[in-house]
């Protein structure tokens, strides 16, 4: 016997839709829905697919795979944020109560002056700790592996990441994989390419000061890195993973050099414009069966609209500054600033495309060595992977929301008063396309990393397992034959531009 499907009572759905609206109309002024009078007409639309979305999930389907979602979780580590905050990272493990801290930094970054702050700050409060040096900037499993087995018989109670995303993402995992200490290495990995399993029990303590402007991965609960045996980056998201804490000091992101704010940038300029451009959260399914297994990723919401496009504002007026002058200070503190606001919107709405497509570009490098990175071997840095394929991809989205691509190409600097909706994807495909030449030192397409059209159908297929985040595309086909269709149009046109 089936049972009834459950309706809420008029007066609980009267309730509902009066908390909708008054959650639509209160946000702060700057709120991308709403703040600007000129799109009045999207608030009113965003008002009416909230509404709708209540009454849809009123009434309850049978099959659990077919139920569109109608909820969605935020989550963020703590952030402090200024200038000189380093050095208050020993007293915040004493507080903690951690006895053995395993601090995870790189080569490069156990030089600077942010290592030498951790190491006095934990040394005047009497805090243990050791320190693992060797992470390799885009890390492969196997340099994941190294650092797992260096943590394990350590058994630290707490740990702290110094340095860019490779560092926070490869310190995150050995959290992980030191807490479930018997977990095969593929059972949190994303799935397919992975089992996707769900954390299910609390992680140790970790406190993340990041040395560079664009991963966001502070505030977020993923890590990536190359799953060298499948020629693709994966990684493990889960709300379990990110930090306890985020120590932004911007006084941490001035040893940079140019290349690295260029390219670090750009993944935060891909951050925002992929999140705020995802599919609306109650557009995806699955609904969880259990809030366990909510993904982290869970499509465009208001509130991660809120952080994604002030980072996008943010990057767009200040990149190029930081990139030109290394002596432009509020630049480099703004660029911090977007780099975790960003987080925190793509950490909970999830991004798309062009960190889908990047992840085959990075994992196939043909032999591509970044200006600006010393390192031993080819790289293509993350931000130049997801930048080289956004004037396609955002071409491509267009037709799925044109008022939010019009907003975006606003932020560019795009006067879009007379631009016809039909427009939207040419217009911010061009707005994108001109700001990363006017930033220089860019490739500008697949070409001048090296990739022939030969290439592409390895990058199609390097592309498809990343249904983490395809899921979140908007207007690609569910049909594997016409999305590889789609994945083809889009690396063949990103091949120059």
């Amino acid at each position: 016997m089936v049972a009834p499907a459950i309706r809420v009572a008029p007066s609980a759905a009267n309730r509902a839709l009066g908390l909708l609206r008054t959650v639509q109309f209160t946000h702060p002024p700057n709120c991308p829905c709403h703040g600007n009078p000129d799109h009045h007409h999207h608030g009113q639309r965003h008002q009416i697919n909230l509404a709708n979305n209540v009454r849809r999930h009123m009434a309850t389907p049978t099959d659990p795979s077919r139920q569109k979602e109608y909820a969605f979780e935020m989550a963020a580590s703590s952030i402090r944020f200024g200038p000189g905050a380093t050095k208050e990272v020993g007293m915040d493990f004493k507080n903690l109560g951690a006895k053995k801290v395993c601090v995870v930094t790189d080569s490069t970054v156990s030089k600077l002056d942010a290592m030498k702050q951790v190491v006095e700050g934990l040394s005047r409060e009497g805090v243990e700790f050791t320190i693992f040096d060797k992470v390799r900037v885009e890390p492969k499993d196997s340099s994941i592996k190294e650092a797992i087995a260096f943590a394990k018989p350590y058994q630290p109670d707490a740990f702290l990441a110094v340095g860019g995303g490779s560092v926070i993402d490869t310190a995150k995992l050995m959290n992980l994989y030191t807490v479930f200490a018997d977990a095969d290495f593929l059972d949190f990995v994303n799935a397919p390419l992975g089992k996707g399993l769900p954390i299910t029990k609390p992680l140790k303590p970790l406190i993340a000061v990041p040395t560079t402007a664009g991963t966001g991965s502070e505030t977020t609960g993923t890590a990536i890195f190359d799953l060298v045996s499948q020629k693709a980056k994966t990684g493990v998201a889960h709300r379990a993973l990110k930090p306890t804490l985020g120590i932004c000091d911007p006084l941490n992101t001035r040893t940079m050099p140019s290349a690295v704010h260029s390219s670090s940038g750009l993944d935060v300029l891909c951050h925002s414009l992929e999140s705020w451009t995802a599919i609306p959260y109650y557009e995806r399914t699955p609904r969880p069966t259990n809030p366990i297994n909510r993904p982290a990723y869970q499509g465009a919401n208001p509130i991660s609209d809120i952080f994604s496009l002030n980072a996008l504002r943010s990057t767009v007026k200040y990149l190029p500054r930081a990139v030109r002058d290394p002596d432009d200070f509020e630049a480099q503190s703004q660029m911090l600033l977007a780099a975790t606001l960003a987080g925190v919107g793509f950490g909970n709405a999830g991004v798309h495309l062009c960190h889908g497509m990047s992840y085959p570009v990075s994992g196939q490098n043909p032999g591509y060595k970044h200006a600006g990175y010393e390192v031993d071997h080819p790289i293509i840095p993350h931000g130049v992977s997801v930048a080289v394929t956004a004037p396609a991809v955002f071409r491509f989205t267009a037709a799925s929301n044109p008022d939010r691509h019009l907003q975006a190409a606003e932020a560019f600097g795009v006067d879009i008063s007379n631009v016809k909706r039909e427009s939207a994807g040419e217009v911010l495909g061009e707005a994108i396309s001109e700001f990363l030449i006017k930033l220089g030192d860019q490739p500008r397409g697949l070409k001048h990393l090296g990739f022939k059209s030969s290439d592409i159908e390895g990058l199609v297929e390097g592309t498809i397992p990343q249904k983490r985040v395809l899921m979140l595309a908007p207007t690609l086909s569910e049909e594997l034959n016409a999305e590889k269709d789609e994945l083809r149009k889009l690396f063949e046109n990103s091949l120059e531009y």
